[in-house]
């Protein structure tokens, strides 16, 4: 399982490299412009969506190896990725025309103002919170596979 625990690590890193990389795209040696791109959008949103199934597959492959998921473990990978998924809604609710400011896909300046900004870290504060209940809510010690063996309990 290590090797599960080290794939888990490389995509949380991988996913905070291009969110930063999204964020802060001066840092790569790009032009500073005004407003925020499509591509810019796209990397933050990778980013933090690697960074989250990375942070879910080292919590599983770490401290739950061999047990099952218990339901609250369940709920809380389902809570993260619908957090997710309602990041991406509303980062990009003006470029699919469901936004305040609706702009063409082939627009060059994308609106992306503070609700945009909010949507954006509040999905991702839920989605980091569904790790955490994910680490939370399993049975530690032993592993649920012998508890429902029925070989073990004779």
């Amino acid at each position: 399982m290590e090797r599960v625990e080290q794939m888990g690590m490389l995509l949380g890193t991988a996913g905070i490299v291009m969110a930063v990389t999204g964020l802060f795209p001066s840092l790569t040696g790009q032009a500073v412009m005004g407003g925020i791109g499509a591509l810019q959008l796209a990397a933050m949103l990778s980013g933090l969506s690697l960074l989250i199934f990375g942070a879910l597959l080292y919590v599983k492959a770490a401290f739950y190896p061999r047990a099952r998921a218990t339901l609250a473990q369940q709920i809380a990978v389902r809570l993260s990725l619908t957090a997710l998924l309602l990041a991406t809604m509303a980062s990009v609710a003006d470029v699919l025309g469901f936004g305040s400011n609706v702009h063409a896909l082939y627009a060059e300046d994308i609106y992306f103002g503070p609700l945009q900004a909010a949507g954006l870290i509040g999905g991702f504060g839920v989605a980091a919170s569904g790790v955490l209940l994910y680490a939370l809510g399993g049975m530690r010690g032993q592993s649920q596979e012998e508890d429902n063996d029925p070989a073990s309990s004779s």
